[in-house]
């Protein structure tokens, strides 16, 4: 079979009638492509071409289906940044789809194991498809994100197929997309769905990396979650998740992919050799001027986002995710990692500024968990550029410790539910830069929130050392399962306030899929490494009063303009926010600043200075008052002039449209939302 000479394709294989050409980045003297059969035999051929260092070639006859990898020869030497090994198969980075997994025998660790092709997955030769297009792009104002892990999600749905449960045609499934269209969220934040392995030290205990955070190929859909790749049939997991796209645009929804741009999966310097670091180890590691791998990330490695190789990977896999598989934006796990040009995080790094003018991904949502490992900077919350909202670290801690009644936090909580002005407002940004978060995969889902005080991470094996120490929960008075209907009364109380307190504050809430039916993961807050049950949504036991509970909360936001403000309140419009105490009095410095105070009105005018439509009609609503309780006792606030009618009540769900004049009693640990409206 010959491999010709060319003009330079794009990255990775492109299929053509005749064949395909083949085209890999590599520092390394030698590259050979080489093509895998059904059996496993091996034909290898030396790619002729060289521009700068992309490698290329020709294959006559080589079509879609078609199993490939590389092999690099040159110089080892770690010291210098060279780690070519002839015996090492490689992954190509570009790769559409990926068959097989990892055995971690010794081949594919180090130098001098003998030859790792019998250990490791073969990327796949696909045809290009039709993309699935944009989805509805609602405004970052009108967003409400539900993350959700595909598996998760599906795994356990009655009312999925068996053969399709754990997969992106299970997330495409009618029953999936009824129960998304009635809840009312408006995003789906999928766990990270890129080609991801397991860590060696997991497989070691017969556990998983569940999470996918461990990603090997940045353009390839993970083969694990298709009911196509379980079928045998090759690549078919590409189109698969293009269905799956396509299937949940036409339910009104956007797609958001976690992204995990910070590192790769082949780990330290003990880690595997599977692709990146065989091919061009100094252009896609951060290195120190040793040849170790700097890790800010935890995880052995850390991206090199200052080199143009790694750089190009990035945004290519961003612009294909978006162009050819239909997504609407992305959220990148310890996106400070990729502000790292120089060491220290910079805001105007070059990864920043290539995102800012490019055509396609500026024009996606783009979000940023700001924060990284190890380094003094690595809480950079507040500092990402205007394109970019971010995971709020802050809305999460306040509003936890808040209705766990820690003291001193009455102005911190008002400052975070408005929108977090004084981290966004001062450079430009809008309300839509603040993701609110209170649970998210990382911790506590929200029912354990309010049923532990400590992790329990016992199954993860590694003696309950694992996962956050600081997790701002309270138990209600039991630790875990209890039959105590007290304790479960208080905890029901608790989750709708937080619930009503996420879902009413401005900025984008972003709600942990689960916690509007009650899952619970036994007090485990870092369920990474669980694929099973724990995890798993318990959709048989569903606990449907909250889930009523929730979609009234998400279509309350969705009907009315004011409590999603595309701007912060400035000169005479923030006399529309007003501030009174229980008695009805206006907020003083004095009452801010009461370290016991844990109640709070909140007036808001929706009519002053309304936010204008896109097509510049002014987003005119109703007047409303918002009363915040986390005392333990009933408290008596009195309500503005006028008549009001309650329209939410989380300490009782099923009290509505009553009318109040002049006082109202609020119940402790409560959220009470009145609006006003004509006298009778």
């Amino acid at each position: 079979m010959p491999i010709l000479p060319g003009t330079p394709a794009p990255l990775g294989a492109t299929p053509r009638r005749d064949g395909t050409a083949f085209a890999v980045m590599s520092a390394g003297d030698v590259v050979t492509l080489c093509l895998f059969d059904a059996a496993g035999t091996e034909t290898r051929l030396v790619l002729p071409e060289r521009d700068g260092d992309v490698r290329h070639g020709f294959v006559p006859g080589v079509g879609p289906g078609q199993r490939y990898g590389y092999r690099v020869e040159g110089p080892y030497d770690p010291s210098r940044g060279a780690r070519f090994d002839r015996d090492k198969l490689l992954l190509d980075p570009y790769a559409r789809a990926v068959v097989g997994d990892v055995g971690f025998e010794p081949a594919v660790f180090g130098q001098g194991n003998g030859d790792s092709a019998p250990f490791v997955p073969r990327s796949l030769v696909v045809a290009r498809g039709d993309s699935p297009g944009p989805g509805p792009r609602h405004a970052l104002a009108d967003t409400v994100i539900y993350e959700v892990h595909v598996k998760g999600f599906t795994m356990r749905h009655p009312d999925v197929p068996p053969e399709l449960r754990g997969t992106y045609c299970g997330m495409a499934h009618p029953a999936i997309l009824d129960h998304l269209r009635a809840l009312g969220v408006t995003a789906i934040e999928l766990l990270p769905v890129h080609q991801n392995v397991a860590e060696p030290f997991l497989v070691r205990r017969h556990l998983s990396n569940y999470w996918g955070y461990n990603t090997i190929g940045f353009f390839a859909p993970h083969h694990g979650y298709s009911a196509a790749a379980r079928a045998g049939i090759l690549g078919g997991q590409v189109q698969e998740f293009r269905n799956m796209v396509a299937a949940l645009h036409e339910a009104g929804l956007d797609v958001i992919l976690d992204v995990v741009f910070n590192h790769t999966a082949e780990g330290g310097a003990d880690g595997p050799t599977l692709c990146h670091r065989g091919l061009y180890d100094a252009a896609y590691y951060r290195l120190d001027a040793a040849g170790g791998y700097i890790d800010t990330t935890g995880c052995g490695n850390s991206l090199n986002a200052r080199h143009p190789v790694a750089l190009q990977m990035v945004m290519d896999s961003l612009r294909y995710w978006v162009t050819e598989m239909g997504v609407d934006g992305f959220r990148f796990d310890l996106a400070v990692a990729l502000g790292r040009q120089d060491g220290d995080f910079d805001a105007t790094s070059a990864f920043f500024d290539i995102v800012a003018q490019d055509p396609v991904v500026s024009t996606v949502k783009l979000i940023a968990e700001p924060w990284d490992v190890g380094r003094m900077d690595s809480y950079d919350i507040g500092r990402f550029p205007p394109l970019w909202s971010e995971w709020n670290g802050r809305y999460r801690d306040t509003v936890r410790d808040f209705w766990r009644s820690h003291e001193g936090l009455l102005g911190e909580f008002a400052e975070r539910i408005c929108g977090s002005a004084d981290l966004y407002e001062a450079a430009g940004r809008r309300p839509s830069a603040s993701v609110n978060i209170v649970t998210a995969h990382d911790g506590f889902t929200l029912l354990d929130l309010v049923s532990y005080d400590t992790k329990h991470n016992e199954a993860n094996t590694e003696g309950n050392c694992d996962g956050s120490n600081d997790n701002r929960s309270w138990n209600c008075g039991a630790e875990g399962p209890t039959t105590d209907p007290d304790v479960l009364a208080l905890r029901a109380q608790q989750t709708r306030a937080i619930l009503a307190t996420l879902l009413l504050s401005a900025g984008v809430p972003l709600l942990l899929g689960g916690d509007e039916i009650g899952r619970t993961q036994q007090g485990n807050n870092n369920a990474y490494c669980q694929d099973n049950e724990l995890t798993w949504f318990d959709w048989d036991n569903a606990d449907c009063d909250l889930l009523a509970f929730t979609r009234t909360l998400i279509r309350l936001r969705r009907d009315h303009p004011v409590f999603r403000r595309r701007r912060y309140l400035t000169g005479a419009a923030a006399s529309d926010l007003r501030w009174f105490t229980p008695a009805g009095t206006p907020m003083t410095d004095t009452d801010w600043g009461d370290p016991r105070a844990r109640s709070l009105a909140i007036l808001v005018d929706g009519a002053t200075g309304a936010d204008l439509a896109a097509d510049g009609t002014r987003l005119v609503d109703d007047d409303y008052l918002v009363l915040v309780h986390a005392g333990w006792e009933p408290v008596t606030f009195t309500v503005p002039d006028g008549h009001w009618e309650i329209v939410c009540d989380t300490f009782a769900p099923d009290r509505a449209e009553e009318r109040v004049c002049a006082t109202t009693s609020s119940n402790p640990r409560s959220v009470l939302v009145l609006r006003r409206v004509p006298p009778p």
